[in-house]
């Protein structure tokens, strides 16, 4: 975690040149600053803890896969809204995809998805955050 004055000066440093060089060479610049997306250590404990939750639990008689579940789980920590699939045959939740989940998202999701383990008796495999 970097202190305000540790940042301007990294900040000087390192992207103003850059950007400058490009604005005074005449190439119109946008500058984006947004929370930094999910770690590769939270993606990797992801994937183990949905393919843990696929293997052990049936949801409503169902099977579902690890990337089912990841959009279940999405829904549910975003609240998301539903509407119907394009030949009515079922619905399509709209939202958010986990790759552009910041970590603290990446994190709650995690947490809700450790809750609804623990009431369902699955036992998550080790991951090495490594």
């Amino acid at each position: 975690m970097w202190e305000p004055v540790q940042a301007h000066k990294a900040l000087n440093a390192t992207i103003w040149p850059t950007l400058k060089a490009m604005l005074i060479a005449g190439h119109r610049m946008v500058v984006e600053v947004k929370p930094e997306t999910r770690s590769l250590a939270q993606n990797r404990r992801l994937w183990s803890m949905l393919t843990d939750i696929s293997e052990q639990v049936d949801w409503h008689g169902r099977k579902l896969t690890p990337e089912d579940w990841k959009h279940l789980f999405t829904a549910s920590l975003r609240k998301l809204d539903v509407v119907p699939n394009l030949d009515g045959s079922g619905f399509v939740a709209l939202g958010l995809s986990t790759s552009s989940m910041t970590k603290r998202e990446m994190s709650d999701m995690q947490t809700l998805m450790e809750a609804f383990g623990a009431e369902r008796g699955v036992m998550f495999r080790a991951w090495e955050e490594a």
